[in-house]
């Protein structure tokens, strides 16, 4: 057996508890739709959950629900605290200035991570995302961007376990670093992604992401997404892209070393 073979069940739980912490009060079919698993599977795992008291049942709804130990998981965490504290207010401002969102992301595991965005702060967007929503890592432009700035060890580590993990096909991840122009994205300092499929809205918008750094190496990715209709990626990056660097490099200045 290959090393870091993760345990389905744990996978399958925790797909469960974000799905309901990200969309809930939700059904349970509609927890096993969004989680991906069967709904005898989805019924044992959310049971679980309320017996660890991570959910509950809103009797009036008949839907299922988040309980507020859900926020005891991320006690312990606080890096991205400083992060978003320091980008808030560049990233609220530059908004103002292009119109479109901008969204804070970091990866955790095989996914990047929405850590702040200002989709609230404009009427240029679909829909309004919070801290916690996550993009899979090789399908978004700030996914790309992070393996792009990963240390070659570590990401084929991610590559090899997302492979034995089954989330993506093996034959996809053949090559992976030459398909997604890993190299290419290091070298130009961004990355862009033409069409969003993995958000609330599939299809209708495009991103760039751009790197920060912490003391030299990738913190997090700040990403602009705009409509498609409204203008094409070239027309996107020669707008944006040199205000974009400015505003990523004032960040980036407060985390590195003194």
């Amino acid at each position: 057996m290959e090393k870091g073979v993760p345990i389905r069940a744990i996978c399958r739980a925790i797909s469960v508890l974000q799905a309901v912490n990200r969309m809930g009060p939700l059904t349970m079919m509609e927890i096993a739709k969004a989680a991906g698993v069967p709904y005898p599977t989805a019924f044992r795992l959310v049971q679980t959950l309320i017996y660890e008291g991570m959910i509950d049942l809103d009797p009036n709804l008949k839907r299922y629900k988040p309980t507020a130990l859900v926020q005891s998981l991320s006690c312990g965490f606080q890096d991205s605290e400083l992060l978003v504290e320091v980008a808030r207010p560049h990233i609220i401002s530059l908004t103002r200035r292009i119109g479109w969102p901008i969204s804070i992301s970091s990866r955790v595991g095989h996914n990047m991570i929405l850590r702040d965005s200002t989709h609230a702060n404009t009427s240029l967007t679909f829909e309004r995302y919070y801290p916690g929503f996550t993009l899979p890592i090789l399908d978004s432009a700030s996914g790309r961007l992070c393996l792009a700035f990963t240390p070659k060890e570590e990401r084929d580590a991610l590559l090899r376990w997302l492979r034995v993990s089954k989330l993506v096909d093996s034959e996809y991840l053949k090559g992976t670093s030459d398909a997604l122009n890993l190299d290419q994205i290091k070298e130009q300092g961004y990355a862009v992604q033409g069409r969003n499929l993995h958000n609330l809205t599939p299809g209708k918008t495009a991103s760039i992401a751009i790197p920060i750094f912490k003391d030299d190496e990738f913190l997090a990715a700040m990403t602009v997404v705009f409509f498609i209709s409204s203008m094409s990626v070239d027309a996107a990056l020669s707008r944006y892209l040199d205000e974009m660097r400015y505003v990523s490099l004032k960040i980036s200045e407060v985390f590195q070393e003194n």
